[in-house]
């Protein structure tokens, strides 16, 4: 019996998506007993896996929900703590979906 793996998983989940997904959606969407930091763990390696294949691992950035500041600067998925902007920890997480080439 093959088992997906987790990142298999979250690939199939975000590749079947019409909408980006965040961290918490993706836990709940397959029922993962991990936590949202361990789920950005696996899209990161799941951006290096997928390049290879075609794929991309598509970020709408998280955005301050007080000023409205967009963390343009990511360069790893996370969500950050603060906002660099008002210092408000109101933040909307990052979403995520995979596209491939055509």
């Amino acid at each position: 019996m093959d088992e997906l793996t987790i990142r298999e998983k979250i690939i199939n989940l975000l590749s079947a998506t019409d909408n980006p997904l965040t961290a918490y959606d993706i836990t709940v969407n397959l029922d993962f007993k991990i936590d949202e930091p361990e789920v950005y763990e696996h899209l990161k390696h799941i951006a290096k896996t997928i390049k290879s294949h075609g794929g991309m691992l598509l970020m709408k950035p998280p955005t301050c929900k007080v000023c409205g500041y967009v963390f343009k600067e990511l360069d790893k998925p996370k969500k950050p703590t603060k906002c660099p902007k008002c210092k408000s920890e109101r933040i909307d997480p990052p979403s995520f979906i995979i596209k491939y080439k055509k």
